[in-house]
């Protein structure tokens, strides 16, 4: 299970809801509840979800019309209805929209979490995979070396927490890096003290890196940091995809 995926929950019945927000969060998912289509639709675009789970019967705004905004907003983001409405025509209208499955009330927390976890290995999977070298501007990064070089210098020899921040950073370039999930990756903890501890290898890893000036750890306000990249050498990158 990939830590801190990010969950929205609309779920118009309170006990169910936070019910469901619990036992997710438990299992180490970021969760929003919301009690309606209305407040789901307000929200999305601020959140960065990873998945959704939609009621159908809700009032204001229902879960499939909450699921055909937020399809038009973004197409691949996962989607899964629960509900009581078991006819053939409303399974079929869900699929229609975009749904990744279709889950009957009454169910079990496990199965739930169970299908949740099947759709997000499968979008998720090769989302932000750790590779063995980066081309980051004029540098070479090597993963398992633990090193980064600078065109024709030595290379520079990494720590392991150095190297596991700048891994993620990589696999995440030009797209944020959530604080909470480097601190859940790397340090296990999302707490003040690694928190504080990440920002000081933060600041290493940006003097590592400021003999290119292409190259910037840039800080995402209230959110994290972003490896940005600002040209890359296309051969290059195809030499080192063949290694």
């Amino acid at each position: 299970m990939a830590k801190q995926t990010r969950i929205l929950l609309c779920e118009d019945e309170e006990s169910l809801g936070g019910l469901l927000r619990d036992f997710f969060e438990s299992k180490g998912y970021y969760t929003t509840l919301y009690h309606n289509g209305e407040e789901a639709i307000e929200n999305f675009e601020k959140g960065k979800f990873d998945l959704c789970i939609l009621d159908v019967m809700m009032p204001k705004v229902d879960g499939f019309a909450t699921a055909a905004y937020i399809r038009k907003v973004d197409e691949s983001v996962p989607l899964i209805f629960l509900t009581a409405k078991t006819l053939k025509e409303d399974v079929l209208h869900g699929f229609s929209i975009g749904a990744d499955d279709y889950i009957r009330k009454p169910f079990s927390l496990d199965e739930l979490l169970a299908r949740m976890e099947v759709i997000l290995k499968r979008t998720q999977g090769n989302d932000h995979k750790i590779m063995s070298l980066y081309q980051i501007g004029k540098f070479i990064f090597d993963t398992q070396a633990q090193t980064l070089t600078f065109e024709n210098e030595a290379p520079q020899r990494l720590t392991t927490k150095e190297n596991s921040l700048l891994s993620l950073l990589c696999a995440f370039a030009n797209k944020t890096l959530e604080r909470s999930y480097a601190l859940q990756h790397i340090w296990e903890n999302d707490n003040y003290f690694n928190a504080r501890s990440m920002d000081v290898y933060i600041t290493k890893l940006r003097k590592l890196l400021k003999k290119d000036p292409t190259v910037e750890i840039k800080n995402v306000h209230g959110k994290g940091y972003r490896l940005s990249i600002q040209s890359e050498d296309p051969e290059r990158e195809e030499v080192i995809k063949k290694l």
